[in-house]
């Protein structure tokens, strides 16, 4: 019985098929070494050669355009790198600025909340309610700090200037509203350096001690009070020790 092929079917490789299939084997048996021995066969050598058919520039073309992409990607990739660095530092930057105000701002809030003596380095040579005819209450309504006349006073803490001026047997003195809402008062200065309505903080200079008023030498009489108010005195060396001044 004869058999025929269906129209179509096991049709021969085209030219072009054969010589991509041809040039594959020929690097195929180049690598092996099979080539040396039928490079001389007819029907390779029939076959135009792969630099013939433009394969290697083909192939040559395609990996200098791969290398390319391989450096631009590794360029993105630097400056994705430098871009990470340059925000990481940025970032750093701004966190410590940050850090840095924050305790700026906590040192200077302490330090507002701070109290200190109104004679630096002095010591109290009159106490509390102590008894005497000077004074016309029969007893002292503050203590005194030895000091020269022309010693620095303090304003002891936070405040607001209420009283500045001429106060009769004080002297020269100034009231201070105190941030907590007591007062404090300093008498007998010989000048005065702050006004009514000024805002004064811990350690501030705003006076000279004198001898201003009813006293019998020069010192600093200071007073702490519940108000402005004359009579409202508490005892001034609690006070300051209640709030952190060694006295």
């Amino acid at each position: 019985m004869a058999f025929t092929c269906a129209p179509g079917k096991h049709r021969r490789p085209g030219r072009m098929q054969r010589t991509t299939a041809r040039a594959a084997g020929v690097a195929a048996l180049t690598t092996t070494g099979v080539m040396a021995t039928v490079a001389a066969t007819p029907a390779l050598a029939a076959e135009p050669s792969p630099e013939q058919t433009g394969l290697i520039p083909v192939v040559t073309a395609s990996e200098a355009v791969a290398e390319q992409v391989d450096d631009q990607v590794a360029v993105q990739k630097h400056a994705a790198f430098e871009e990470a660095a340059r925000q990481a530092a940025a970032k750093k930057a701004v966190e410590e600025r940050e850090a840095r105000v924050r305790a700026a701002r906590e040192a200077e809030r302490k330090r507002l909340n701070t109290f200190v003596s109104p004679i630096t380095g002095s010591y109290v040579s009159t106490s509390y309610q102590a008894s005497s005819s000077l004074w016309s209450s029969g007893s002292h309504t503050g203590i005194d700090f030895h000091a020269a006349s022309g010693t620095t006073v303090h304003a002891v803490g936070l405040g607001t200037v209420v009283e500045a001026g001429w106060g009769g047997s004080y002297g020269n003195q100034i009231v201070i509203k105190m941030n907590d809402g007591t007062y404090t008062q300093y008498g007998h200065l010989s000048s005065i350096e702050v006004s009514v309505g000024q805002q004064v903080t811990p350690g501030q200079r705003i006076a000279l001690s004198g001898a201003t008023g009813n006293v019998t030498g020069a010192h600093l009489h200071f007073e702490a009070r519940t108000t402005a108010e004359y009579g409202s005195d508490i005892d001034p060396v609690a006070y300051l020790r209640n709030h952190g001044v060694n006295v």
